[in-house]
Order: structure tokens, then C-alpha cells, then sequence
């Protein structure tokens, strides 16, 4: 095990040696990189931030449980403590049928009719306001609330949200698309990059075949090589990112806040940065790989004419 860390700290040496002998194209082919990366880098953080923008404007989604018109006071507490003691729920408010009568007739121009109606035709209400906003989750606390006694109706208000979930799910889907285009990009970047190394240093590789070097020792300092690339190109991408967002931050307070609805426009947390420089890494190695092991051999015959 050591003998391995060893050999690879020696590849490791002598790919950093190759990344600093080229400065220039090192950093020509390490901005390619970190553009390919932070255009579905920012796709992700844009259909998040507009996701939370769109749920601002369109309220908290909420369900309405209507009681049955004739439930007394028992029904509704044993109902008000089942929605308290569920984990999916996060807010409820009670809605007596007078208060609900009262709003009717106030906010609809109403009052002359609710006044002729003699006996108010109401149910009490709870308005709840679940843990999640996902759909699936709107569903299964609509079905376990029809099967409390006494209630008569509940009402999702989850039409924007299936709508929102669409939407967000077509953009990440066209993003992970662009991703995946983008990345196959790098991938051949990548391999031309070895490729051109490996025609490069020719007739040194085939110097050390003949010496005794083994396929693995002349193929790990281009597979670090690529690995290394892959990563400062998403470091890079990391601080476009950041940068891009910075400049984006004041038009998208400004849009926001004529709404009234606060939006930060923040990046990727610890988690996505390292996800980041990991995929990038990872698909520098690739490039590398097939590469060498599309043209080291015939370097390698190359190198002993």
C-alpha cells in the first residue's frame, strides 16, 4: 500500500510539473472547463431561486377542511387535535362558521343576502398549511383527513403547485441535458489534450518502455493530469459562479422586492461545490483515459522507430 502511494505521488509530481510547464494553455484549457460547467451550474441555481420566487408569489399552498354543517364542539376539537398531533402538518387555523359568514358577507359585497339567509349555511373550517409542498404530500394528508369524523369536504389548493413542480422539473431536466452535452464536451477536450501530449512526448515514452517502465507508470501522470485539469476547471466554474451571481443579485432584489417578496440568489453550499470539483475531476480522468488508452500504445510503437 505505501509503494502505491508512492507511485502515484510521483505521477501526481509529474503531472503538476506538466499542468505549470504550459502556464498558457493550462489556463486556456482549465476556462474552457469552468464555462462548460457554470452554465448548468447557474440553470440549477436559477430554477431554484425561481421556484421559491414563483411559491412567494402565489402564497403558501394550503388545505381547506370544511366540518359537517351540524358537527358540535366535540367533532371539532377531536379534529383539531388530529391535525395538531400530524407531523405533515406545520400551521392550522380554525375558521368558525360566524367568522366565515362574516368574511362573506365583508369581502364579497354579500351582506344583504348572508342577512336574508336566516340560519348561516357555513361549516367550521380549518386552514392548514402542510410540511411539504410537494404534491404526493398534499394527497396523502387530503386522504388521511377525509377519514376523521365529522369532516365533510376538504379542498387542496394544489393546481400552482403541480403546475410549479412541472416546471422546475422540466428545467432541471433541461439542464441535466445541457449538463450531460457539456460534459461529454469536456470529455473530448480532455482527450485531445492527452492525445496531443502523448504525440508530444513520443519518442520519451517510448524511451521508457524500452527501459523497463510498465504501461501503468507512463499512463498515471497523464490520467492525474486530467483529473487535476478537470478540477481547477471547477474551481473555477465555482467562483464564475459566485461572481455571475453577485451581478445578478441586485436586478433579482430589486424584481423581487417590487413584489414584496424577499430573494437571495445564493450558491451552491459545501456540498455542491465539492460535487462541483468532483464531477469536473471526474470527467477530466475520463477524457484522460480513453485517450491513453486509445493512443499510448501506438505512441509508444512510434517512439522505437
Amino acid at each position: 500500500m505505501t509503494r502505491w502511494f508512492a507511485l502515484h505521488g510521483i505521477a501526481l509530481t509529474r503531472a503538476v510539473k506538466r499542468l505549470t510547464h504550459t502556464p498558457l494553455g493550462t489556463l486556456l484549457s482549465v476556462l474552457v472547463v469552468a464555462i462548460a460547467l457554470v452554465l448548468p451550474a447557474l440553470g440549477y441555481v436559477l430554477a431554484d431561486s425561481v421556484a421559491r420566487l414563483a411559491q412567494g408569489l402565489s402564497g403558501q399552498p394550503e388545505i381547506s377542511l370544511f366540518m359537517e354543517v351540524g358537527a358540535d364542539k366535540a367533532k371539532v376539537a377531536a379534529v383539531e387535535r388530529a391535525l395538531r398531533s400530524d407531523k405533515g402538518v406545520t400551521g392550522l387555523r380554525f375558521v368558525p362558521r360566524d367568522e366565515a359568514l362574516k368574511q362573506l358577507a365583508s369581502g364579497s359585497g354579500l351582506g344583504d343576502v348572508t342577512r336574508a339567509l336566516g340560519e348561516n349555511p357555513l361549516p367550521d373550517a380549518f386552514i392548514i398549511t402542510p410540511h411539504s409542498d410537494a404534491p404526493a404530500e398534499f394527497t396523502r394528508l387530503a386522504e388521511s383527513f377525509r377519514k376523521l369524523p365529522g369532516v365533510a369536504h376538504v379542498q387542496l389548493d394544489t393546481e400552482w403547485v403541480q403546475r410549479l413542480a412541472a416546471l422546475v422539473s422540466l428545467v432541471h431536466s433541461a439542464v441535466g441535458a445541457l449538463a450531460g452535452l457539456l460534459g461529454a464536451a469536456l470529455v473530448i477536450v480532455t482527450f485531445n489534450t492527452i492525445r496531443l501530449q502523448i504525440l508530444t512526448q513520443r519518442h520519451e515514452i517510448g524511451v521508457s518502455l524500452l527501459l523497463g517502465a510498465t504501461q501503468q507508470w507512463v499512463r498515471r501522470p497523464f490520467l492525474w493530469f486530467g483529473a487535476l485539469q478537470g478540477a481547477l476547471g471547477g474551481l473555477a466554474a465555482w467562483g464564475l459562479l459566485l461572481g455571475i451571481l453577485a451581478l445578478m443579485q441586485g436586478p433579482a432584489t430589486r424584481l423581487a422586492e417590487s413584489y414584496g417578496i424577499p430573494l437571495e440568489l445564493g450558491g451552491p453550499d459545501l456540498l455542491g461545490v465539492t460535487v462541483l470539483i468532483g464531477f469536473a475531476s471526474l470527467l477530466g480522468w475520463l477524457g484522460a483515459a480513453l485517450s491513453v488508452r486509445r493512443h499510448l500504445h501506438a505512441a509508444g510503437e512510434r517512439g522505437d522507430d
